[in-house]
């Protein structure tokens, strides 16, 4: 198996393990990433998951070697849609208008977050997949970058959608067009990730971050999610009204419970250990 998934209270760890293809992606390990993610949002006692490469690469994109071997098997090869789709399945939920992502769950719209844990590599779909995390958590020497620009690979599980909307578009553009090496340093410093830890902690700082999260109360943590999500493309006027009818329900739902932890001393001074 090259996917599994490790369970520590309210908080799932999603593993890719290809360590001898530096976590590089072939259709068995998509749809099981896949499945892993759907799994996640479908279980109610799970509520963050972070998602890692095991061996030291998060994840070096596409296989291509299986690619050039379909081509060189003396039958004609596969089409490129058979190779990488393999089982052409709908992206579950919104969006279900389009196949599944090649790279696995890239299409995948949750209801829950997902933190990126990225150790070496990230490039390629790679990238793409670790932009589709809700933010990251980088070692210092790991990096991103399109490099599937040097073999006419396009960006097709979100990287030309998401990392306009986390860079802004000129220095999306200069990344993609040059499809060079992004270091942990520049990712932060441009918002491609949020933490640079040292070599070997990310996947502990990102289960670190998860068990935080994991603590407050859900319902309204995702609605506030959702409409943080949600609010692209929309106009000011728009993005409030959407805002009040996705959230006003949590405010009797949980607000004004909490409102009662505060009010008998719970969480006074900024202290969270005791909510």
């Amino acid at each position: 198996m090259t996917v599994r998934i490790e369970r520590d209270g309210h908080v799932w760890t999603v593993i890719h393990s290809r360590p001898e293809a530096r976590n590089a992606m072939d259709p068995e390990s998509a749809i099981a990433l896949n499945d892993a993610f759907l799994a996640f949002e479908r279980d109610e006692a799970a509520r963050v998951a972070v998602f890692f490469g095991e061996g030291g690469a998060f994840c070096s994109g596409w296989d291509l070697k299986l690619a050039a071997a379909s081509q060189a098997d003396g039958t004609g090869g596969a089409t490129a849609q058979e190779l990488v789709f393999h089982a052409d399945g709908p992206a579950p939920g919104p969006g279900d208008d389009i196949p599944r992502g090649p790279m696995g769950p890239s299409r995948l719209e949750l209801d829950k977050p997902v933190i990126g844990a990225i150790a070496g590599p990230a490039v390629a779909g790679g990238m793409e997949l670790a932009m589709w995390c809700d933010f990251r958590v980088m070692e210092r020497s790991a990096y991103m970058g399109v490099y599937c620009r040097r073999w006419g690979v396009p960006l097709i599980d979100g990287g030309t959608v998401r990392m306009p909307r986390l860079v802004g578009q000129g220095r999306a553009l200069e990344l993609i067009m040059t499809g060079r090496q992004v270091t942990a340093e520049e990712c932060s410093r441009i918002g491609l990730c949020e933490y640079v830890v040292d070599d070997g902690a990310a996947r502990q700082k990102a289960e670190e971050l998860a068990h935080q999260i994991a603590r407050f109360p859900q319902g309204c943590m995702r609605a506030d999610r959702r409409s943080a999500i949600r609010q692209h493309g929309l106009s000011v006027r728009e993005a409030l009204a959407q805002e009040w009818h996705n959230s006003i329900g949590q405010l009797s739902a949980e607000g004004l419970a909490g409102a009662g932890r505060f009010s008998a001393g719970k969480g006074r001074g900024g202290d969270f250990r005791d909510i």
